[in-house]
């Protein structure tokens, strides 16, 4: 006579069960690791091609000859920067000689929030170039601080900035011109300009303040441990 199997009793079917998911999510979860795994250089490729090509909107290649993703600082949360968050800096050299920095600046009051921007500034704390990389201000109104929504293509309200220093005009004329200053801005849209204004001109007296840190040359090795070993601190407006 055959043996018949003892019937499933509920503890036994809630056991089976039991191992049947675990193997399954074993398995599932060691593919997805794997593919990870696989896929992560390529992830990575992708990451860096799209930081380079968006820094590469406010620092021309032509200004550096260094790998930008390697030689890099972290700000810690700055207020004169808007940034409540660590936030990373990328130098710029030629020829291991210092060049440029880019960083990030947030301009907390805009009409419809934050304004996130990258800037990128010379040795001499020349701007030479800014670009908005995320906003909500109004479509058709504020938008124009985006170059490709911007009306005037021939000249964008954000290259207004570019040559531009702290030192070389007058504190009073980091306006707009309807406060007196020397910046253009769109009817009935002045609340977005005055925020980014004031953004770009406290990161260019943040970076004049720490200009050691992100000046200091590859043929200085004390000083560049030293911008290394600490993180960028806070300077008071």
């Amino acid at each position: 006579m055959t043996r018949q199997g003892k019937p499933l009793t509920a503890p036994r079917m809630a056991v089976r069960t039991a191992i049947i998911l675990f193997l399954f999510v074993s398995i599932f979860t060691g593919f997805l690791s794997g593919a990870y795994i696989w896929t992560l250089p390529t992830i990575k490729a992708v990451e860096a091609e799209e930081k380079m090509k968006l820094i590469s909107e406010v620092l021309p290649p032509s200004h550096y000859d260094n790998d930008l993703l390697k030689d890099t600082v972290q700000i810690a949360p700055t207020e004169s920067l808007g940034l409540d968050e660590e936030s990373t800096a990328y130098r710029a050299s030629k020829k291991n000689r210092p060049s440029a920095v880019v960083l990030e600046a947030v301009a907390p009051d805009g009409y419809a929030g934050k304004i996130r921007m990258l800037i990128a500034l010379n040795a001499d704390g020349v701007v030479l170039g800014v670009r908005v990389t995320q906003h909500k201000e109004t479509p058709g109104l504020g938008d124009y601080i985006e170059p490709k929504k911007d009306r005037n293509k021939e000249r964008p309200w954000i290259t207004q900035f570019n040559d531009l220093a702290p030192t070389s005009i007058d504190g009073r004329q980091w306006k707009v011109k309807k406060d007196g200053g020397r910046f253009d801005s769109v009817a009935g849209a002045t609340v977005t300009p005055r925020a980014v204004i004031k953004a770009v001109r406290n990161a260019a007296l943040y970076v004049a303040a720490n200009h050691g840190q992100f000046f200091a040359s590859q043929e200085d090795p004390a000083k560049r441990d030293s911008a290394e070993q600490g993180r960028v601190k806070e300077v008071g407006k």
